[in-house]
């Protein structure tokens, strides 16, 4: 399930100042889960820092 490789699809990301992916909230809630990554824009609230979710 996790494996699972998702097509992209127009605003699932943009490419930053540095020339990497940064994938949107759209594309998280469409991956349907949390990698606790620490990801920019993580719609399921999990911090990092504190390893938990707000």
């Amino acid at each position: 399930m996790y494996n699972t490789k998702l097509p992209l699809e127009e605003g699932d990301f943009y490419t930053n100042e540095q020339g990497y992916k940064v994938f949107t909230a759209q594309f998280h809630l469409k991956r349907g889960h949390c990698c606790k990554s620490g990801c920019k824009h993580c719609p399921y609230g999990y911090d990092k820092k504190t390893d938990s979710f707000k």
